[in-house]
């Protein structure tokens, strides 16, 4: 049944709005019929206008469409004018939405469809000082007032936090349930560091984590439910305008693996049928929906420790789709390791990076400079020996300098003068030089965690710690050629630079007993990253089936940069589907069976882009897409 009126609608959602389209026929007779039964409106011409006007469905003699949350009334050639009392801040709120839209369309419009930059604070302010609100219309708010044939022209001036998806995906973090940390076993205690927990101070966290970072809320509140904090927040960043078609998990946590297989089993299948929209018995079936699946996913990455990182570890993740592992490393000093409670050695650490990439993972390691013991120097120390010695050189890298926070052994010792952290100018000076260091095929992914400030008693002072190192990095005269920062996609949003020649360029390197060759299209005067391939010849480590039977060459990972693209889509403005991908697996099969002599080539993929593979001459081969070269 209909509400009377918007202002009854409102209460019940926050904003519904009647939307009429009068240069649909059909809709146009629902308008006329709105207009013939309710005297408060009148009919007047009027041209490419956006107008939301105050209704009441009354004695509706045609269907009136209803949306929820906020939709517009545009139309061109008829005009509803109110003839009534003044309207309730809900209905000025819903105005003023449909004003901003209407603006962002005038302005499309006067420029010939090229678009005009606009200060979207200045605009939402005036406006909401126009229509007496007392906020300021959000984001999401503005984007679902765009009528729908203007969404692809208008939406992207008013996507939230582009940075998000400016890597071509959308990241998606999950967490699974409360579960204490398995080296508890075995060592009696947790890292001295750590927050969170079951055992903590902190109500309902997982380990690691204090239950305030915004992922961790989101997984609260959905009881952390992996279907629901997935729906929930796929569905959150499709309100921001972020494209949702690629999709790639984060599982956070703790120890993903530790837990009970028939857990995990569920948590995997749960966060496939999400996207799928598909209700399954087990992994292997999920996995096969999702492959054809409409949004994919392009990859999913679980955190884990050396310990939970074995042979039958590293197949079940395999089984899942896992594409990406994220491995606590903290300290490359066993003095630290032991004296922080971490629960294994280095060299076990070692064992671990050359496993998982014989594998086909990506790695990427946690670290954390100014632990105890450790001192500057020490730090500078083992980040300049972590990106040297062949048997550490991840993919990617975590820097999360120490914090000191209530409930945990580091606190204890930070209370009594036994531990004190580096004043906030020394670690802004520290990772700036740590940073210095990364090669251009490193990938920093975060440089500190997302705990909120007021719950750190000693450390981190600064939320911005990266822009302030690479600030600092600048006045050294010096600068950052990790992956992140050369990306195509964060040189547009933060420079406005694009590139303009882009080579083909190759890197070799030595890492984990195993050859690795890093390809990339960049714009080598600019120093801008379009597109990349990383390709291994494998070390005698290597332990599946599918890559040992035949001399066989490993891709783990291809990724084309710059704002997503819809699958099947194209925009000649935007890199991703433009034909770099299959430029870089061509190179990457030459140099397979030429350099490396291989007769098959594999690629570790996300289920939902293996039928990308198969376009290629790709064929499923267990967890792998493979394809015979000779």
């Amino acid at each position: 049944m209909l509400p009377r009126s918007l202002g009854e609608a409102s209460k019940l959602s926050q904003s519904f709005f009647l939307i009429f389209w009068s240069h649909k026929p059909v809709l146009q007779s629902s308008f006329i019929d709105i207009t013939a039964s309710n005297p408060q409106f009148e009919i007047s011409p009027h041209i490419s206008t956006t107008e939301l006007d105050r209704a009441d469905t009354t004695g509706l003699s045609s269907p009136v469409i209803v949306k929820t949350f906020v939709m517009v009334a545009h139309h061109t050639g008829l005009k509803a004018k109110e003839k009534g009392p003044t309207t309730s801040e809900s209905e000025r709120y819903a105005q003023a939405c449909a004003a901003v839209a209407n603006h962002l369309i005038q302005l499309h419009e006067e420029s010939g469809g090229k678009g005009k930059d606009v200060n979207l604070n200045s605009l939402r302010g005036t406006i909401a000082k126009k229509f007496k609100l007392t906020r300021t219309p959000p984001l999401t708010d503005i984007i679902a007032a765009v009528p729908e044939h203007y969404k692809k022209y208008i939406v992207p001036k008013l996507v939230a936090k582009p940075v998000r998806t400016s890597s071509g995906i959308a990241v998606v973090a999950v967490m699974c349930k409360p579960h204490r940390c398995p080296h508890i076993a075995f060592t009696g205690n947790i890292c001295v560091y750590c927050p969170g927990g079951p055992d903590s101070d902190f109500e309902y966290s997982t380990q690691s984590y204090t239950g305030y970072e915004p992922t961790s809320m989101r997984a609260i509140r959905a009881r952390y439910d992996p279907f629901e904090q997935a729906r929930g927040r796929v569905e959150q960043l499709r309100q921001l305008g972020h494209s949702v078609d690629k999709v790639e998990y984060i599982i956070m946590g703790g120890t993903f693996m530790s837990l009970p297989e028939s857990y995990r089993d569920w948590f995997i299948s749960s966060l496939h049928n999400a996207l799928s929209g598909h209700t399954t018995e087990n992994v292997d079936e999920a996995v096969q929906f999702a492959e054809q699946s409409q949004t994919k996913c392009v990859g999913i990455t679980i955190e884990t420790r050396p310990d939970y990182c074995l042979d039958t570890h590293l197949s079940s993740m395999l089984r899942y789709g896992c594409t990406r592992l994220e491995i606590g490393v903290q300290s490359l000093y066993e003095d630290v390791a032991r004296d922080t409670n971490r629960g294994h050695t280095v060299k076990a650490v070692c064992e671990t990076f050359k496993l998982a990439k014989d594998t086909g993972y990506k790695v990427v390691s946690h670290m954390m400079p100014d632990l105890p013991n450790c001192g500057m120097e020490r730090d500078l120390d083992q980040f300049r020996e972590y990106f040297e010695n062949p048997e550490f050189r991840t993919d990617g890298l975590k820097i999360y300098p120490t914090l000191v926070i209530r409930g945990t052994g580091l606190y204890e010792l930070w209370r009594t003068g036994r531990y004190k952290n580096y004043t906030p100018n020394a670690l802004i000076d520290l990772v700036a030089r740590i940073m210095a260091l990364v090669p251009p095929w490193t990938r920093i992914y975060r440089v500190q965690r997302d705990i909120p400030m007021p719950l750190v008693t000693s450390g981190v002072e600064n939320g911005n710690l990266r822009e302030l190192a690479l600030a600092r990095m600048k006045d050294f005269g010096t600068t950052c050629r990790d992956v992140r920062t050369r990306e195509v996609g964060i040189q547009e949003i933060k420079h406005k630079v694009r590139p303009d020649q882009v080579e083909l360029i190759r890197r070799d390197y030595t890492a984990n007993g195993g050859w690795e060759t890093f390809l990339s299209y960049e714009d080598p005067k600019q120093d801008i990253l379009i597109g990349l391939l990383r390709l291994r010849k494998c070390s005698d480590r290597t332990f599946r089936p599918e890559l040992t039977g035949q001399p066989t060459s490993l891709v783990r990972e291809l990724h084309v940069y710059g704002s997503a693209v819809p699958v099947h889509g194209r925009n000649p403005k935007k890199f991703q589907h433009q034909g770099f991908g299959t430029l870089l697996m061509e190179e990457a099969e030459r140099i397979a069976r030429d350099e490396h002599g291989s007769e098959k080539i594999s690629v570790i993929s996300g289920v939902g882009v293996r039928k990308y593979y198969a376009s290629l001459g790709y064929f499923l081969d267990g967890p792998y897409m493979s394809k015979i070269l000779v």
